[in-house]
C-alpha cells in the first residue's frame, strides 16, 4: 500500500451492494490523508466493478460473510500490515469524512482505547437541522434500551450504542482480528471491550441519511435483531489470551 499522510491509521469501509455509495465515501476518505481498506463483502451489484474500475484499495470476499466477517477481514488486514489504530467507516454514506480526525485523535494521543462516534451526545449545535441524521424514533428507542443493558452488564454507559463509526488501537485490533461476532457487532464488541477493561470514549459527531439503497433492518427484523442482541450482549465473555 502506498505510504499516506498519516500511515499508522486505517480506515476499513465494509461494502455489500453499495454501488450507489462506495464512490462518494471513497473520495471523502481519501481527502484526509488516512489509508483506507474497502472489504467487498461478495456484492450482488457492481460495487466491486466500481472498485476495480476506480483502482481504490480493496478486499474481495469471495463468499458473502456478513458485517460481522467483513470487519474481521479488515482488522485482520490492519493487524498484519501494523497499523495502529484502525477505523470502521460504513460504506453507506452516512459517515462524514470530517468525523475521521475526531474518533482517531484520541486514540492516536494514548487518551482512550476505542472511540465512538455519537449521534446522541451533546455536539452544542442548537439548529436541528445541523444536527445531523439522528435515525428513526423507534430505532433510538432500540438504542437506548442497548444502552441500559449495556451499563447493567459491564457497568459502562454508551448512548449510541449502534454505531457504525469507531476507531480503535493496536490491542482491539489484535482482540477483533481473533474474535468478532458474525451478527450484531457493534453492541455485542461493545460489551466485549468494556469486559477487557479497555477505555471507552464517546465523541459527538454529525451523521447523514443513507442517500441510496436501504438498510437491511426494518419492520419484523427490527424486534429479531433487538431480542439477538440483547442475548449476545448478555452471553458474551472475556477471550483467553487477551489483555
Amino acid at each position: 500500500m502506498a505510504e499516506s499522510a498519516l500511515p499508522k491509521v486505517l480506515v476499513i469501509v465494509p461494502c455489500f451492494n453499495e454501488a450507489g455509495n462506495i464512490e462518494t465515501v471513497v473520495e471523502s476518505i481519501k481527502t484526509t490523508g488516512y489509508d483506507y481498506i474497502v472489504v467487498n463483502d461478495s456484492s450482488t451489484d457492481n460495487s466491486l466493478e466500481i472498485l476495480q474500475s476506480k483502482g481504490y484499495r480493496h478486499l474481495a470476499l469471495p463468499i458473502n460473510l456478513g458485517i460481522g466477517g467483513a470487519m474481521q477481514s479488515g482488522y485482520r488486514y490492519a493487524l498484519a500490515h501494523g497499523y495502529e489504530v484502525a477505523v470502521q467507516f460504513d460504506g453507506d454514506g452516512q459517515h462524514r469524512a470530517q468525523a475521521l480526525k475526531q474518533v482517531v485523535t484520541p486514540v492516536l494521543e494514548g487518551d482512550c482505547d476505542m472511540v465512538i462516534g455519537s449521534r446522541f451526545i451533546d455536539n452544542a449545535v442548537k439548529d436541528k437541522e445541523e444536527q445531523g441524521f439522528q435515525s428513526t424514533a423507534a430505532r433510538r428507542l432500540g438504542i437506548k434500551i442497548l444502552s441500559k443493558v449495556m451499563r447493567w452488564t459491564t457497568g459502562k454507559e454508551i448512548k449510541d450504542m449502534t454505531s457504525g463509526l469507531r476507531a480503535v488501537n493496536k490491542d482491539i485490533i489484535a482482540l477483533f482480528a481473533q474474535d468478532y461476532p458474525v451478527e450484531y457487532p457493534e453492541p455485542v464488541t461493545n460489551v466485549l471491550v468494556a469486559k477487557h477493561d479497555k477505555r471507552i470514549k464517546e465523541v459527538p459527531v454529525l451523521m447523514s441519511a443513507r442517500q441510496h439503497g436501504r438498510s437491511s433492518i426494518g419492520g419484523l427484523k427490527s424486534a429479531y435483531y433487538m431480542i439477538n442482541t440483547i442475548l449476545l450482549m448478555l452471553s458474551v465473555r472475556k477471550v483467553k489470551g487477551m489483555k
